[in-house]
């Protein structure tokens, strides 16, 4: 087994022997070295797991150490000894990449455990590192299933968010949209790959417990605080954390996300320092936050610093023949999994019922309805007779009428309702702007005469 090294940078003569005979008798191998140059020289030959870097040295110096020996090696764990911790020096250190501080004097059991830590966290990395790059592959744009323009859209611009270094993203779309498959396509894309990809269902969890969830808590913290644990931000770093339903965030913890977003840095439940946020922020929601935030459901500061990039994930429903790929898709995967071989495929009535569905749920709709049939249909074509009750009644609300189908136009009444007046204004002027204001045009886009256009103008005081 390799050695585990420890590079001791500048430890005052009277320590020095007690840390190295410590570091010994905890099973490392400790190295020493007492200036800037002489650690670059060791820390290229050795590698070590750990670097402890006491700051007598100067900040300048100590900070170029720190800067050089991250860019030799990203993922080095670098742990500062300190007399004192003043806030400026501490906030530049952990942006830079300082792991943990200690104050002197030190006691040696604290320094066990925070190399012993470290250690730790350096092999969970590494782990991330050697992900398998099938399973980097698997969540790729390549294997997003579409061809319609809608979706094309979604991923053309997912696609640029990727290969940016923008810090905070905003996915938008109804549930079952497919939003964390954007999310992970984004992470998965990145240069980022190899770093964590971290979720969490802000929805799923109690108020009072998503604060420790995402900040973590400092031992002690409150009653049941045994030990000190990570939150997702930490959990995170390097890599992305995706916020899945951030609308039902309540306001206190919305308040305290905004700072973390605007500082750059967090601070554990129970914590008196704060750690640097080093990972993309990838929020979602099936709610139209804008409007939510209009409403003083959402608040409007923190839509607009998450709102960086937006992306709209497109409806099942106006994706025209992606849910025929998709059901197939579906269908080959499952019978492949239950093997059963050859795959099934759909009958001809059910495609077109499948095509002209509202499909409210979306894709995770289809899926479930693809399960069901599969598991009841005894023969090679999956027919009508299994389908749920709402597709056996062609006429039913649930279907779109075939002539808004074809072209290429749906429309959804919001919850809360809508003025005619405003839905005809809005056309009218699309109308106009796709024909560069001319009537005439406008009037052949709305299938109207143009004294009927002049008309709603002057009504409308377009």
């Amino acid at each position: 087994m390799t050695p585990v090294k420890i590079l001791v940078v500048g430890i005052e003569e009277n320590n020095r022997l007690t840390l190295n005979r410590a570091i010994s008798n905890w099973g490392f191998v400790p190295i020493e070295a007492s200036t800037v140059s002489e650690s670059f020289k060791l820390f290229n030959a050795h590698r070590p797991a750990v670097t402890l870097v006491d700051t007598h040295l100067s900040n300048e110096s100590g900070f170029e150490l720190l800067r050089g020996i991250k860019k030799l090696q990203p993922d080095s764990i670098v742990i500062l000894l300190t007399d004192e911790i003043r806030t400026d020096d501490a906030l530049l250190a952990l942006r830079i990449g300082a792991a943990d501080f200690i104050s002197k004097p030190f006691n040696l059991e604290e320094i066990q455990t925070a190399i012993e830590n470290a250690i730790q966290m350096r092999k969970l990395r590494q782990k991330v590192y050697q992900l398998p790059k099938n399973t980097i592959n698997s969540f790729s744009f390549e294997n997003i299933i579409g061809e319609s323009p809608a979706i094309k859209e979604t991923i053309s611009i997912a696609r640029k968010v990727s290969s940016s270094n923008v810090s905070t993203v905003l996915l938008q779309g109804e549930s079952g949209t497919g939003k964390d498959l954007i999310a992970k396509a984004i992470h998965y894309s990145s240069i980022h790959a190899s770093k964590p990809f971290v979720a969490i269902n802000c929805a799923a969890i109690p108020t009072n417990l998503l604060e420790s969830e995402l900040f973590g808590y400092e031992k002690g913290a409150f009653t049941d605080a045994k030990a000190l644990k990570q939150g997702l931000f930490e959990q995170a770093d390097g890599g992305t954390l995706f916020l899945d339903e951030i609308g039902e965030l309540d306001m206190g913890l919305q308040a305290k996300l905004l700072r973390v977003l605007e500082e750059g840095n967090f601070r554990r439940v129970g914590g008196l320092r704060d750690l640097p946020l080093n990972a993309r922020v990838i929020a979602s929601s099936n709610r139209d936050l804008k409007k939510e935030s209009k409403k003083n459901n959402f608040r409007q500061d923190l839509f607009y610093r998450l709102s960086i990039i937006q992306i709209e994930l497109p409806p099942l429903r106006l994706r025209g023949n992606d849910v025929i790929l998709l059901a197939e898709y579906f269908i080959e995967r499952l019978d492949k999994q239950w093997h059963h071989s050859p795959a099934r495929k759909l009958a001809p009535e059910v495609a077109e019922a499948f095509r002209r569905y509202r499909w409210d749920g979306n894709v995770r709709e289809l899926r479930n309805v693809i399960e069901r049939a599969l598991i009841l249909e005894e023969n090679e074509l999956i027919t009508m007779k299994y389908l749920p009750e709402e597709f056996q009644t062609q006429g039913n609300s649930k279907y779109l009428k075939k002539d808004y189908l074809e072209a290429g136009f749906y429309f959804t009444l919001p919850p809360e309702g809508i003025s005619l007046d405003m839905v005809e204004e809005w056309l009218i002027q699309e109308a106009l702007d796709r024909s560069g204001g001319n009537v005439t045009r406008a009037s052949a886009f709305l299938r109207v005469s143009r004294d009927r256009i002049r008309y709603r103008l002057r009504k409308n005081k377009i």
